[in-house]
């Protein structure tokens, strides 16, 4: 059995390698990594040195699973492989939140794509999620023959860098995107109203969509804020990591959360806002954990002025020692393992190429 991957937005450079930052693009070359050998489904034929690129017609359905990441569209990836083969191979990863998709035709196609194929999530939420989109939108003929799976995304910690303190704090903006889901306003209120308290240099590195973004010229305008494009190597961004102090997250809703793990990881304190998704990914009694914006301001100030002490609570809350506890629970081995063991079971032994 072969495997290719679908994720529409894939884009790939002249040099023949899966280009992006977007955890989208991030997981296409892990999933490439997890099968060696695999398809690219987009526009060609192309061959590059890793992995070819073929259209969707073009795949031979009898003897490939196609691994979606488009979830919504994935009755109609059957239906394309379907006319070349009887019974074609579909599986669903979902990777995001699926809150995100509010409308009621949205939310009853990927609940029937998940009734319909095996679905692997990317954490126990997001699982659950699915499970309940199920369960709502479907009929239990499908809902009780539904087969979902998850672990966590987990990081790389092979990319984790050395700490590099800075002469003034550096808090980061942990998103690329300055999305409504984000709340960019909530951050930019809490970090001026630190700023006015204690020297911090803010840094928000964002997709080239949202740099021109209001959100991101009113961030801009302060002379204590940088913003710019996403970091040119995953080495710079794991560089740029290990010299940042603290982050404030305010997102509504996360599926997982991999910026914020990766973070922490690398020796940033984390503030974040109560919330399910939160609770998900941290240990219990994580001090640094609002629930008003006066107290994301009291957080972060703390987390800028005094880190070390800050990080003193977290291995504590830790049993020992934090960072190890966070590489215990998210680290990307334990995702690769389960995903291809879930194609094996799902669709038989995979042939690596």
């Amino acid at each position: 059995m072969k495997v290719a991957i679908r994720y529409e937005s894939a884009v790939v450079d002249p040099d023949g390698h899966v280009a992006g930052h977007d955890a989208g693009a991030t997981l296409v070359r892990r999933l490439l990594r997890v099968f060696p050998g695999a398809l690219v489904v987009g526009a060609g034929p192309r061959r590059h040195a890793g992995f070819d690129v073929l259209p969707l017609e073009f795949v031979d359905g009898s003897d490939t699973v196609v691994i979606t990441m488009d979830v919504l569209d994935s009755v109609s990836v059957w239906e394309t492989l379907r006319r070349t083969c009887d019974e074609p191979k579909v599986m669903n990863f979902v990777w995001w939140s699926t809150s995100q998709n509010r409308h009621r035709v949205e939310r009853s196609a990927l609940a029937l794509s998940c009734a319909l194929f095996p679905t692997f999530a990317n954490s126990e939420r997001t699982a659950a999620e699915v499970r309940e989109l199920v369960a709502f939108w479907t009929v239990p003929q499908l809902a009780e023959k539904a087969r979902v799976a998850w672990v966590n995304l987990g990081i790389r910690l092979e990319h984790v860098q050395p700490r590099r303190e800075t002469s003034v704090p550096v808090v980061l903006y942990p998103a690329i995107y300055l999305s409504e889901r984000k709340q960019p306003q909530l951050f930019l209120d809490v970090v001026a109203r630190v700023a006015r308290r204690t020297p911090i240099r803010v840094e928000a590195r964002l997709h080239e969509s949202h740099l021109i973004s209001d959100d991101a010229m009113a961030l801009s305008r302060h002379e204590w804020a940088w913003v710019g494009p996403l970091t040119a190597t995953r080495e710079d961004y794991w560089h740029a990591l290990a010299r940042t102090t603290a982050f404030l997250a305010t997102a509504s809703e996360e599926s997982y959360g991999l910026e914020y793990i990766e973070a922490l990881v690398a020796g940033a304190v984390g503030v974040f806002p109560d919330r399910p998704w939160v609770h998900a990914i941290l240990p219990p009694g994580y001090p640094f954990v609002y629930r008003t914006p006066f107290e994301a301001e009291e957080m972060l100030l703390r987390a800028v002025t005094e880190p070390d002490v800050c990080r003193k609570e977290l291995d504590e809350v830790a049993g020992g020692d934090f960072v190890e506890w966070l590489r215990a629970r998210h680290d990307d081995d334990a995702f690769e393992r389960a995903i291809a063991e879930r194609v094996e079971e799902w669709f038989g032994p995979v042939a690596h190429l």
